[in-house]
């Protein structure tokens, strides 16, 4: 890959795209072969989306995040989720101050820019709602005062497989809250031989440094939402959740915020590609990260040992594709 220009990012002659490749050459010191992973991060970053990373610990999550945060000059808080953990340890609390008489508000690890939720289903129900608001409306109320959360905001939460001890399995209504559902994987074993070369030469995240200003970011989303959406891309999105709905193994289908996310995230992923409108494979590349972790399976499915994943597969690989041409402003 090639170094990109050390430009300043705030010159007028660099294009959104070439921003956007210098983010991934930063984050790519310290992560290898996780360029799709990356790319989908990206995506959920441009449209304000939040991510649920389910993997076993050890294979960077933390480290994608935090090399995101140094690239675009953010804000990073890590919460370890545990079973004792309250929801005031998340949010911030109120505190009297002897001295003025009035109780202060001291903010919690939520009001950063990018906060990771580390291991999110050990940590009780109510601890785990403490994040709903955060979520939804970019803001959180502590003692009838609502604070409202920096920008960007933007929350990664990891989870074990399900298969591990001691979880809470997390409620539909915060898993449609959201964006993408991934898993970054095992390196292999070439990948994680140049792993261990870097770490040996240095802390890793030293060498990552921000190319964009927060301001810029903010920018580069409003761009992304100004991708064109034809009616026949709409119909169709519409379609793969419609479907999701009337299919025999599923027992609760993608909601209309999933449409809603899923037509943001086409947007951000032509965007990415340096396009200004969305054509159907970017929906269907997305339908899986998007829909799959919003169904709830029903007990037959479970019991054949089918997934989410495959059953929302399936889904989009059946739905009738727009074939007509779609392009800006048609």
């Amino acid at each position: 890959m090639q170094k990109p220009s050390s430009l300043p990012s705030s010159s007028p002659s660099v294009a959104p795209q070439q921003v956007l490749d210098r983010i991934r050459y930063q984050v790519e010191k310290v992560i290898v072969g996780k360029r799709e992973v990356l790319d989908q991060l990206l995506i959920a970053l441009l449209c304000g989306g939040h991510v649920l990373l389910e993997d076993v610990p050890g294979v960077g999550k933390t480290m994608i995040v935090r090399a995101l945060a140094r690239t675009i000059d953010c804000d990073f808080k890590r919460v370890q989720c545990t079973p004792d953990l309250l929801p005031s340890d998340v949010t911030g609390v109120s505190v009297y101050n002897q001295r003025s008489a009035e109780f202060e508000f001291r903010p919690g690890p939520l009001m950063a820019h990018m906060v990771l939720a580390d291991e999110l289903n050990r940590t009780s129900p109510r601890t785990q709602s403490a994040l709903l608001e955060a979520m939804e409306e970019k803001r959180v109320t502590v003692d009838g005062t609502t604070y409202p959360l920096p920008e960007p905001f933007f929350l990664m939460a990891t989870q074990n497989p399900a298969d591990f001890e001691g979880t809470y399995s997390l409620p539909e209504a915060q898993l449609d809250r959201f964006l993408l559902k991934l898993r970054l994987g095992y390196p292999t074993a070439s990948e994680e031989a140049d792993m261990l070369g870097r770490m040996s030469e240095r802390e890793p995240l030293s060498a990552v440094r921000a190319v964009v200003l927060r301001e810029e970011f903010l920018a580069l989303q409003r761009e992304a939402e100004q991708a064109h959406v034809d009616e026949a891309i709409k119909l169709y999105i519409v379609a793969l959740t419609s479907a999701t709905r009337q299919h025999a193994e599923v027992a609760l289908g993608a909601s209309p915020r999933a449409s809603i996310a899923l037509m943001r995230a086409a947007q951000a992923k032509a965007f990415l590609l340096g396009r200004t409108y969305v054509i159907p494979d970017d929906v269907k590349s997305l339908a899986v990260a998007v829909l799959a972790h919003r169904l709830v399976l029903a007990p037959s499915a479970i019991l054949a040992g089918r997934t989410a994943e495959e059953v929302m597969a399936s889904v989009a690989a059946s739905t009738v594709v727009p074939i007509r041409r779609i392009a800006a402003g048609r």
